[in-house]
């Protein structure tokens, strides 16, 4: 049998991203063959004996699994925590093994994905497939439309401007401006900085769909499986 990048072997047996599977490995946390793995490591999935944090990963692949979750304010969108808090695990059964798909930040509500498929992982998250997010917005105070159309515009962050955005703005309510916006790039905690940047006091930030999945009624903490249709949209 050819030889497999680590990466992709660990995440077509959905034991995390291949992402997130280059952090653990950048954490010395996988062996093969009792030697400790490092980036680009290839394995023979037939004789290789590979273990990550300790447990011996089977060759044999779980059942993919998808499901979609209102992440709650307060939960960690990571599959553990050195500092005990709660994680989105909490909500999914226990088996088989799933991991989020991209991050939500502790103080943001609304939709994440959880799977053990890592290909379907790598389309969600990586930057090439430019998948749609929206959220809704919620700011302190009326914002101009300055404002709103820098957002739509790119806004100048620390790390490049932002690609253009979709804004669309909600009925207005005291004292508090709530927008719908689009991303197509996936920054680190965009939104927050791009507030920030543009003096914008951040209420609340819920995602409201991810491509075609949409968080439609799931109340916080609910979850629901993915349909086949959905899925097949992500996939493609």
């Amino acid at each position: 049998m050819p030889l497999i990048r680590l990466n992709k072997y660990l995440a077509q047996l959905g034991v995390a991203s291949r992402r997130q599977i280059d952090q653990i490995t950048i954490g010395r946390r996988i062996t093969i063959n009792g030697h400790i793995a490092i980036l680009g490591d290839k394995v023979d999935p037939e004789n290789d004996t590979v273990v990550v944090d300790k447990k011996i990963i089977s060759a044999q692949p779980q059942q993919l699994v998808y499901y979609a979750i209102n992440k709650p304010k307060f939960i960690l969108s990571t599959t553990s925590d050195d500092r005990g808090r709660q994680t989105v695990l909490k909500y999914v059964p226990k088996s088989p093994r799933v991991f989020p798909v991209g991050r939500l930040d502790f103080e943001s509500t609304g939709l994440i994905l959880l799977t053990n498929d890592g290909d379907l992982a790598l389309k969600v998250t990586h930057p090439r497939y430019h998948l749609p997010k929206t959220y809704l917005v919620t700011v302190l105070g009326k914002v101009s439309t300055d404002k709103l159309l820098l957002m739509e515009k790119g806004v100048k962050l620390d790390d490049g401007v932002t690609a253009p955005a979709k804004v669309s703005v909600e009925p207005a309510k005291l004292n508090q401006t709530n927008f719908q916006i689009t991303l197509y790039e996936g920054k680190k905690r965009q939104i927050r900085r791009m507030s920030a940047a543009l003096h914008l006091h951040l209420l609340d930030l819920h995602r409201l769909s991810i491509g075609p999945v949409e968080l439609g009624q799931l109340k916080p903490g609910e979850i629901r499986p993915l349909s086949p249709r959905e899925i097949t949209q992500l996939k493609s």
